[in-house]
């Protein structure tokens, strides 16, 4: 029986009417994109942004890169805290103007990212910042994060939505338990949550700081990188520092030693096989590419692993690890 065939439509770049990227908070949170702000539990993501949305909510900056005149009109969900008595008591703290910041009821049915109420309070709201904390929350019952197709399909409609209504939509996760060279695969879940967000901010503890946090910029695809920046957290509450020295590597505990280049492909291999059962070889060899691992070493510890390849759709993917089904 032959499959209904898409119709081919063209479109010539003639026809694109070229758009600045215009941004919420320059060049950490950009206009009509995902931004995923990650980090362990208890390390200060969710202070920093309900602190953000607060000053939003009176048309205040929190930092220098945000051009705020204007009140700006807010939709806050979390899965983790009890709106009573930790959301609104934490926004009140920071001064925010409540009645711009809102949430959708879910006490009828859990939101999902692919629930069309996200994009109908889009439209009704007019809301300019959209957070989702944690990602893993609102994934639906029957979506695996780690399955790369799954996440690539529900990321995409995020995103479409995000540009849409030129919405800055931000995913908070939590990072993994596992170590590595690279913040970017201790996030929760697919590689494809990270491949589509345009910004992907760090937020950790500063050593030796214990009322410090950092807040480093680990991908940018639309800027130059932006400065880290550092906020405390004390019996006062939460009060922006601003710039400060400081790396990703130093947020995540130290500079790994230093190793050869084959154990560095297979430690990169086992890293990704923690949360992926397969990827496609591009993304693997992208991230390779990433750490400096080049295609023939990456080959060696690719056999050296015993991983397999398969063809799926016209694509190439690693087994990274077999289903134990």
């Amino acid at each position: 029986m032959e499959e209904n065939k898409t119709e081919l439509k063209l479109i010539q770049m003639s026809e694109i009417e070229t758009e600045e990227i215009s941004w919420l908070w320059f060049p950490f949170i950009p206009y009509g994109k995902l931004t995923i702000i990650q980090g362990d539990p208890g390390d200060g993501k969710t202070t920093m942004v309900l602190n953000l949305a607060a000053k939003l909510s009176r048309g205040e900056s929190l930092d220098d890169g945000m051009n705020c005149s204007e009140p700006v009109n807010i939709i806050y969900q979390t899965a983790e805290d009890g709106l009573a008595d930790t959301v609104k008591p934490r926004l009140e703290s920071a001064r925010a103007d409540c009645t711009r910041i809102m949430v959708i009821d879910e006490s009828d049915k859990s939101l999902s990212m692919a629930d069309e109420r996200i994009e109908e309070a889009l439209k009704t709201t007019n809301a300019k910042l959209l957070i989702l904390d944690p990602i893993q929350a609102y994934l639906g019952g029957g979506m695996d994060m780690n399955r790369a197709n799954e996440a690539r399909d529900m990321t995409k409609r995020l995103g479409a939505l995000a540009e849409k209504y030129k919405c800055a939509i931000v995913l908070i996760g939590h990072m993994n338990k596992a170590g590595g060279t690279k913040a970017a695969y201790r996030g929760i879940g697919s590689i494809d949550f990270y491949a589509v967000a345009r910004s992907v901010l760090l937020v950790g503890r500063i050593e030796g700081e214990p009322d410090k946090r950092a807040m480093v910029q680990i991908k940018n695809n639309l800027a130059a990188f932006g400065h880290s920046k550092a906020f405390e957290l004390s019996e006062d509450g939460f009060r922006w520092i601003g710039d400060y020295e400081i790396t990703a590597d130093e947020v995540l505990g130290g500079i790994e030693p230093k190793v050869n280049k084959q154990d560095r492909a297979t430690a990169l291999l086992k890293e990704l096989a923690e949360n992926h059962r397969m990827l496609p070889s591009k993304e693997i060899e992208e991230a390779a590419r990433e750490e400096n691992i080049s295609k023939r070493t990456l080959e060696n510890a690719k056999q050296s692993l015993g991983i397999k390849a398969k063809k799926i759709n016209d694509t190439w993917y690693w087994v990274l690890k077999e289903d134990t089904e």
